[in-house]
């Protein structure tokens, strides 16, 4: 691909640049005029074409360093932007950060309407982290458009990707002050005060933009956005109070709706999915928006009218409508439904092996697993990347089957076939531990931590593996720390560091942790540990409450059936 981006036919030599008195009035007819090249003769020498010739074999051979680099060397010494332009280009390609940047700004140096030019440079800036340096070029680049507002629209999500922030607001009220009444320049700077968390600036600033710009759906639901730094109740009122005066603002509605669903106002939301249809009832977007959100609320009748509507509506996606359909006849226990929608998938399709998958593990609740390997040892064409994930699901149909000494067989020879795959070596861990083959265990997840360090799950694993067989506490513990500091707040990692905590008898701090764990997520394996450390405090109310309301969601979990029952004989 890089070759046939950058290769021109060496046959257009001439054509293209005639000779260097046709670079230099070409140069004349695209730059200003200094930056004409002043030792230009009226013919082709020997060397440029040497090095001309240079620069194509080389992109033809992909060596685009060295074709940025011949091509870069020519603009320099003809002062032809397009041969900055073409420097440029191969820099890019042969992912030459810096020398594209010099090429992009010789380019714009040697071309200043170059309107490309200057959007490829801003973005080599930002990659570079030079934001200081950004002023000119976007200042060219904004005044070089037509539509203003475009611009300002297009740096928003250009500055998403610069870590410093303040630095950003600045540039963008420097940028925006020669357009006082452009809503879009003071949306702008309300994204990148937002970004900044300065608040009350960029509620300032939406104000200006909505009194020049009345209803204007995006700074609406930035200002939602903004509201909700401190809280939702606020943001909740202000869609509110919005789609009153602009009951036809979609985009806001579908933002509120989803807002109402996480705050679990269900009835509500119910009255603004059913607005959004009506609004736009032949849409079939907005049919398989709303069918994803009526799936959230567990509105699994209404998801599947609006699925099959977004299907007759010709959805530009319909084997994506086909798993949620799958999915949906899954959870209402009607599996011949659900093979019948995933059968529906075609073999060209991104969806093909998660249809076939899913179909596979259909096929194993009714207890034929065999048939189900054999149905996802016959998926076609499979890349590396996709065979991981469909051994996966082979050995967790093995796990779910309780055949565990197989999944482990079958995941130790897949590591030996793929022996990189993070995913596969911690199943096999996994697994390993499952045949209480600790030792495999551990040295697979050494070796994972060695390959992927901020692979949280690896230290997480290890350090609960000891807690939980009582060994090494001081070496679990510290393990488990290493896993909280890569991902703050996960409840699997709390859920562990209150059982190491546990296990060293800190009493108290188990529980606070525990406690924390279950606040994020209802799991009932944290249940059973939390029910636990409260029955060794003594609250063996408290214990009994928090088991029996896990049991009830949870009837079937042997961790937490076999927790309770340890303690209340």
């Amino acid at each position: 691909m890089q070759r046939k981006l950058f290769y021109v036919p060496l046959i257009t030599l001439t054509l293209a640049l005639g000779s260097t008195g046709v670079l230099a009035d070409n140069a004349k007819q695209t730059a200003a005029p200094k930056t004409v090249a002043t030792n230009s003769t009226s013919g082709l020498t020997a060397e440029f074409v040497y090095k001309y010739l240079l620069g194509e074999i080389a992109g033809q051979r992909g060596e685009l360093g060295l074709a940025g680099a011949v091509m870069l060397d020519l603009a320099k010494s003809t002062r032809d932007p397009r041969l900055a332009e073409r420097a440029t280009r191969a820099a890019l390609y042969g992912n030459q950060q810096a020398m594209a940047l010099r090429a992009a700004s010789l380019w714009v140096e040697l071309d200043p309407n170059a309107k490309e030019g200057y959007q490829v440079l801003t973005q080599l800036l930002i990659a570079s982290g030079k934001v200081s340096e950004l002023r000119q070029p976007l200042q060219k680049l904004i005044a070089g458009e037509d539509d203003h507002a475009a611009a300002f629209l297009y740096m928003v999500g250009m500055f998403s990707r610069v870590p410093d922030k303040n630095a950003v607001l600045k540039l963008m009220q420097d940028l925006a002050k020669p357009y006082p009444e452009l809503p879009e320049a003071h949306f702008a700077i309300a994204h990148a005060a937002w970004t900044a968390e300065q608040d009350k600036l960029a509620l300032s600033e939406l104000q200006t933009a909505d009194k020049l710009n009345p209803g204007w759906e995006p700074a609406a639901l930035l200002k939602a956005q903004v509201l909700m730094r401190k809280g939702p109740k606020d943001a909740l009122q202000f869609y509110h109070d919005f789609l009153e005066t602009n009951p036809h603002s979609n985009e806001v509605r579908l933002a509120y709706a989803k807002l109402l669903v996480n705050e679990k106002q269900f009835e509500p939301a119910k009255q603004q999915f059913e607005q959004l249809i009506e609004d736009a009832p032949e849409n079939a977007e907005m049919h398989v928006v709303v069918g994803l959100l009526n799936v959230q609320m567990e509105d699994l009748a209404e998801a599947e009218t609006n699925f099959k509507k977004a299907l007759t509506l010709n959805y530009k996606e319909p084997d994506q409508i086909y798993i949620y359909l799958g999915q949906i006849a899954e959870r209402q226990k009607d599996l011949a439904k659900a093979q019948e929608w995933y059968g529906k998938v075609g073999e060209d399709s991104n969806q093909y092996l998660d249809a076939q998958l899913r179909s596979a593990s259909l096929i194993a609740q009714q207890g034929k697993v065999e048939e189900a390997r054999k149905r996802i040892a016959e998926i076609p064409n499979l890349t590396n990347e996709q065979r991981v994930v469909a051994l996966q699901t082979e050995a967790n149909l093995l796990v779910q089957a309780k055949r565990p000494q197989e999944a482990f067989d079958l995941l130790k020879q897949a590591v030996e076939t793929l022996p990189n795959s993070p995913d596969l070596i911690y199943d096999y861990a996994m697994a390993a531990e499952r045949v209480h083959r600790f030792d495999v265990m551990e040295h697979e997840l050494r070796k994972l931590i060695v390959l992927k360090p901020e692979m949280w799950h690896a230290y997480n694993a290890l350090g609960y593996s000891l807690a939980d067989r009582n060994e090494r506490l001081d070496e679990a513990q510290k393990l488990i720390e290493k896993a909280l500091a890569l991902s703050p707040g996960d409840y699997y990692v709390l859920d562990s560091m209150g059982w190491v905590k546990y296990r060293r008898g800190q009493l108290t701090q188990a529980a606070d942790y525990l406690k924390r764990a279950y606040s994020v997520q209802a799991d009932p394996e944290i249940a059973a540990h939390l029910g636990e450390v409260l029955w060794q405090q003594g609250k063996h109310d408290e214990a009994v409450k928090t088991w029996n309301e896990a049991l009830h969601a949870f009837p079937d979990n042997e961790t937490l059936l076999n927790t309770s029952k340890k303690f209340m004989k």
